[in-house]
């Protein structure tokens, strides 16, 4: 299958600037994603649209300092946020070994000094300091992510989770988890609408 054309909308999102990077990273996962088991055939006439893109729409949300991205695999979007915010220190925290390898190598071909790569998952990982903001990806559900990632942010740290369409009913499946973990200013956001073909939806919460 043929790759999506660029959309014209992705410049206004990335800047002009950090394109170029956006090009050549969509431009290797597209050759070798498949074969590396990053993404599925069927993903390529939608890799600008559905993931890169996608993703990045995220960025504006970080903050600058050091934000975790959980089950990285691809890239998707920790290598994207990576690169749409040179600001901002990924920590890419994957257990799968070819993934991990992946993420380290295509992290030095584009350049990217401000990404660190670490194979754990998340409920075993072990960090120095504390993170300002995790962020994940079709990881799991609301009611497991919680309570494996909490631990690794600071108080008044940020969650920032990218969710499907039901993500209203993971929320209040996940109420007890979050009433728990002690979440406040809950919230579900929602990216991009008018601008790019798929919204991007997006569970918010701080931890006090």
């Amino acid at each position: 299958m043929s790759v999506e054309i660029e959309p014209p909308y992705a410049a206004d999102i990335f800047g002009e600037d950090r394109m170029p990077l956006a090009r050549l990273y969509t431009a290797h996962l597209a050759a070798h994603g498949e074969e590396l088991g990053l993404i599925g055939p069927l993903e390529l006439p939608r890799l600008w649209s559905r993931h890169v893109v996608n993703c990045a729409l995220v960025a504006p949300l970080l903050h600058p300092g050091r934000v975790g991205d959980i089950g990285s695999g691809a890239g998707l979007p920790g290598l994207v946020l990576a690169i749409a915010r040179p600001d901002v220190q990924l920590v890419l925290i994957e257990p799968m070994e070819r993934r991990v390898d992946w993420l380290l190598e295509e992290s030095k071909r584009l350049g990217l000094e401000n990404v660190s790569v670490i194979r754990a998952r998340a409920e075993d990982t072990k960090l120095d300091e504390p993170l300002d903001q995790v962020t994940a990806r079709a990881v799991t559900a609301l009611v497991k992510l919680i309570p494996a990632t909490v631990h690794l942010l600071r108080q008044g740290g940020e969650m920032l989770f990218m969710k499907g369409a039901r993500v209203t009913d993971e929320v209040l499946a996940a109420g007890k988890v979050i009433r728990k973990a002690r979440l406040s200013a809950v919230e579900v956001l929602t990216l991009g609408e008018g601008t790019t073909p798929e919204a991007t939806r997006v569970f918010r919460a701080k931890v006090n």
